[in-house]
């Protein structure tokens, strides 16, 4: 299963969003929604959160996951198990994760995430 999160922030007035992209038994699922106002950094974690959520809610636990993100902060707050500034996110993030049998997360550059990003670009529009 491979799962690739962004997120979307719109500088003047920091809406959020997140776009989730779900590869699955050779299928693939996008989803879009709104994240609370909040700054980019903020908004890649809650953009994870809600990536792991659905992949859950829809397949349950115990799910070998891939886990795909442009956001050097979330890859590397996972891999050290440690964030000063989104303690709170990553807490939550990681027992998230710690529902599925094994997760291994991977930086990608920007432009390799380019589904989840217009994905989370479209949310910024949903009303």
């Amino acid at each position: 299963m491979q799962l690739y999160t962004d997120a979307a922030t719109a500088p003047t007035t920091n809406a959020s969003a997140a776009g989730i992209l779900l590869i699955a038994g050779g299928q693939q699922h996008q989803y879009k929604q709104p994240l609370p106002v909040s700054d980019n950094h903020t908004a890649e974690f809650l953009a994870a959160i809600a990536g792991f959520k659905i992949l859950l809610d829809t397949y349950g636990p115990d799910q070998a996951v891939f886990f795909y993100t442009d956001s050097q902060v979330v890859a590397e707050s996972v891999d050290k198990a440690y964030s000063k500034n989104f303690a709170v996110e990553l807490a939550t993030l990681l027992k998230l994760q710690d529902q599925c049998q094994v997760v291994i997360t991977q930086w990608i550059a920007e432009s390799d995430n380019h589904g989840a990003h217009q994905l989370a670009q479209q949310g910024l529009h949903l009303d």
